[in-house]
């Protein structure tokens, strides 16, 4: 049986997840060195959606972070998450986050572990077996 991530596993997942995306920035503002904020922000976004939902909606079902902490993002029966409930999950995280990250303390509450974008988007996170 497949047991259920907790805060601290999936916390330091999320460091090492935006390490990476800050890496990929540093290198995107290098290149593009007279890039206009409004364009930044934008593509600020649209890469760190893609890096969230590519990979957690892939057979891997887990970000580059979510790897080195052995978890997986699955639907509610243990299946691959669809692109589109990928893209839920991520917009539901950035309002998690909004009000003091008080929607990631569900985890501690909740009997699956899910946190607000979690339920919203009808998701788990589960410790990968070996």
């Amino acid at each position: 049986m497949q047991s259920y991530s907790g805060i601290s596993r999936r916390l330091i997942a999320s460091i090492i997840d935006i390490f990476v995306i800050i890496f990929l920035f540093m290198f995107l503002e290098l290149i593009t060195e007279t890039m206009n904020k409004t364009l930044f922000c934008v593509l600020f976004f649209l890469s760190t959606w893609v890096y969230f939902v590519f990979q957690e909606s892939s057979t891997l079902k887990s970000t580059v972070g979510k790897q080195a902490m052995n978890i997986i993002v699955t639907d509610l029966n243990g299946n691959r998450i669809s692109f589109i409930q990928a893209t839920k999950r991520f917009i539901m995280k950035i309002l998690a986050a909004i009000p003091l990250f008080t929607g990631f303390l569900l985890i501690l509450f909740t009997s699956k572990k899910q946190a607000f974008h979690d339920i919203m988007a009808k998701t788990v996170v589960f410790v990968q077996e070996d």
